[in-house]
């Protein structure tokens, strides 16, 4: 049996709300996406965690033990963390990304860090779409860079603001225009985020409504599912140049708001570390 850390979290979210809708606005996912993990733990367990009450969830005895030992593993884990990192000779900063940056911000930002924080280790690490947060909600990045809307308990900075593409097969209908009104994309299938990323996944569709032909965590994946024909898919201008693939071709969308780009770490991080990086961006 594996339990991951992210379910304890949503565990113990459900069982302090007592109540799906208001647990999956503090922890940024959807509601539907929360009950299918609550259910998957559950299947996992072998028992119930909740019954399912009018106003909403009431613990199971089960449920209730299992409260204060999940809440005592997240808080050793959230502890260990912060020794294992006090514990490196200069430390190492854990940069959370999900797309490649670009755009000329990520060696600028790191070349700035570096002069602030002599002797300290930058590693990249690549977290998938499932996560909103790119590990900074079970604290496996430090810092990340994040596409706007964050999760709740994340503070950011816009580091660019663009128009939205849509990247179609070269053979799509809609491929020889320059510019395409998103209203015209209505009854197209796209290809969409996990559900655990929750309004994220609504603003890369473009809004509720949007046919979903595929789900994909990653951008490869994604471009994959494009050029297999399962799909569209929205993405921000620069990503449209850095992702360029053979067989695709990406339009701007009129119609829908911009993308944003940002930096983003835990509200109530205050590590030196970490304030030295987000001030390297200006």
């Amino acid at each position: 049996m594996e339990i991951h850390l992210r379910e304890l979290r949503y565990f113990v979210a459900a069982a302090e709300e007592l109540n799906v809708t208001r647990a999956a606005e503090r922890l940024f996912v959807s509601q539907p996406a929360l009950s299918k993990q609550l259910r998957a733990l559950e299947r996992q367990l072998g028992f119930t965690l909740f019954d399912r009450v009018p106003s909403g969830l009431a613990l199971t005895r089960q449920g209730t033990a299992l409260l204060p030992v999940a809440r005592d593993l997240l808080a050793r884990w959230d502890e260990g963390l912060d020794l294992v990192r006090q514990a490196a000779p200069s430390g190492t900063l854990v940069i959370g990304l999900q797309t490649a940056v670009g755009r000329g911000i990520q060696a600028e930002a790191l070349r700035r860090f570096r002069e602030r924080m002599p002797g300290w280790m930058v590693s990249l690490r690549v977290v998938g779409w499932e996560d909103p947060s790119a590990g900074l909600s079970d604290g496996s990045s430090d810092v990340a860079f994040v596409w706007l809307p964050a999760p709740e308990g994340v503070a950011t900075r816009v580091l660019a603001t663009e128009r939205r593409f849509v990247a179609m097969p070269e053979s799509h209908r809609l491929a020889a225009r320059e510019e395409i009104d998103f209203a015209e994309l209505r009854g197209e299938p796209f290809v969409a985020l996990p559900e655990t990323a929750g309004p994220l996944r609504d603003f890369w569709l473009g809004g509720p409504g949007t046919i979903v032909g595929a789900e994909a965590a990653s951008p490869d994946g994604v471009f994959e599912a494009v050029l297999a024909g399962l799909g569209l898919v929205l993405l921000s201008e620069g990503n449209a140049e850095l992702y360029r693939r053979p067989g695709l071709v990406a339009r701007p969308v009129s119609g829908l708001s911009p993308a944003r780009l940002a930096i983003a770490w835990r509200a109530a991080d205050r590590r030196p570390a970490v304030t030295a990086f987000v001030r390297s961006f200006g």
